[in-house]
């Protein structure tokens, strides 16, 4: 049986170029964050199954990626379940390895604690365009600090980040999930049904809100009035001036506590003093939800009209790491789109390389000890075999992105101090 040389359907391989882009990308992120205080850690691939499925997921729990039980016998029981035969799982996002990490090692790390983290993910997604089964995110997260100053320091450290990729045109959506559960309770809705309103509601871009209405009363069977009175409210919030959110949000909705109302007018005055300095827009919107359960005060997002999807996102999550910890901690995250965000970059610094072309009956030490004298000023030299038409050759190497070439003859004709040409005006 023929083997199909193409990777596995929902992943897909990198040529070098698009590695490039990438590592560029990487590197201007990661300076960003490194200036912000950030660290960057590194957590395993694998985590225990029930940390995986603890309910914190939401739908991508749906979608873990199950790995078996060493030592399984070749045939099992029929009937045997599935979760007999399953202990470990590949981690479907950064923030719950996270959690695990800081509660094995908080005793040695500082607080509060800046984390930096640039992995792969796994999830068992069905493969369309734009959506992989394999991917790369890019996560901060500040543990420790329960103050918005979390989430204003997040928010700055991302949008600078995106600025630094001269990526333009982005918005800062923002909004609070005591929020929402407020204007849950004030509809009239029982606790047990703000799950399912929260996950209609986070559909109304895609399917607007005739389609949320419709969801919501039937598949969910949520009162209509209900709905009614919420959509009335979220419209009359959309599109707030700055200075008016807090107001407008605790006339619409009496019941949102007043601390929330705070922390939703601190972080406002943030990015509006951030906008003072570097162009910065942001909206808040209350119709955003984020999928996580985990989630439990202000969340937001950040969208670019050349995605279809957010290409950040984040909120805190105070509970989660308690639950692990053994002890209240207080923590926020966000975490960039990386796959999106590489789609969005206008440019790629070109690639700047030297060849230096060897002749057959120059030796191997002179030519190596040619590409170790360019090499000092930290450029990029490779070693190639001159082979057929030297024009043609060279027009290769161009394509492949080399600036510059040194023609290497034998040693008595120059051999090692042959001078370096542009290969643009090469002959």
């Amino acid at each position: 049986m023929k083997i199909d040389n193409s990777p596995p359907r929902g992943t897909r391989d990198l040529l070098p170029d698009r590695v490039a882009a990438r590592d560029h990308a990487l590197a201007e992120i990661s300076e960003v964050y490194r200036r912000h205080g950030y660290r960057r850690i590194e957590t395993p691939a694998l985590e225990d199954i029930r940390r995986l499925r603890g309910g914190e997921g939401g739908e991508n729990e749906k979608l873990v990626f199950q790995v078996l039980r060493r030592g399984l016998d070749e045939v099992v029981a029929a009937g045997t379940p599935v979760g007999d035969l399953v202990d470990l799982g590949l981690r479907f996002d950064l923030t719950v390895p996270l959690v695990r990490f800081y509660a094995d090692n908080q005793a040695t790390l500082p607080t509060p604690f800046r984390s930096f983290q640039f992995a792969p993910v796994w999830r068992a997604e069905r493969p369309q365009k734009g959506r992989y089964r394999q991917f790369h995110q890019c996560d901060i997260d500040l543990i420790g600090e329960g103050s918005v100053l979390a989430e204003v320091e997040l928010i700055e450290a991302t949008t600078e980040a995106l600025a630094a990729l001269d990526i333009t045109g982005t918005t800062v959506r923002l909004s609070d999930r005591r929020f929402l559960s407020a204007l849950a309770r004030h509809t009239g809705l029982a606790e047990a049904e703000w799950p399912g309103f929260f996950i209609g509601l986070d559909k109304l871009d895609k399917i607007g809100w005739d389609g949320v209405r419709a969801e919501l009363t039937g598949k969910r069977n949520l009162p209509a009035a209900a709905v009614d009175t919420a959509r009335s409210i979220i419209e009359g919030l959309v599109g707030l001036d700055p200075a008016k959110v807090a107001d407008r949000i605790a006339d619409a909705v009496p019941t949102v506590p007043d601390e929330v109302v705070a922390d939703l007018a601190t972080t406002v005055a943030g990015l509006v003093d951030l906008g003072t300095t570097r162009a910065v827009r942001w909206e808040f919107d209350p119709t955003l939800v984020r999928g996580m359960g985990y989630y439990t005060g202000q969340i937001f997002e950040i969208s670019h009209p050349g995605s279809s999807s957010s290409v950040a996102g984040g909120g805190r999550y105070d509970k989660l790491v308690g639950r692990a910890a053994g002890k209240d901690v207080p923590a926020c995250g966000f975490s960039l789109g990386f796959e999106r965000i590489i789609d969005l970059i206008p440019e790629v610094p070109a690639r700047s390389a030297l060849a230096v072309l060897v002749e057959p009956d120059v030796p191997v030490p002179h030519a190596l000890r040619r590409a170790r004298e360019a090499r000092a000023d930290g450029r990029e030299v490779v070693v190639i075999r001159r082979s057929g038409k030297l024009p043609a050759q060279l027009g290769r190497l161009e394509a492949q992105g080399f600036t510059g070439f040194v023609h290497l003859r034998a040693v008595t004709a120059g051999g090692a101090g042959e001078p370096e040409r542009p290969l643009r005006s090469a002959e």
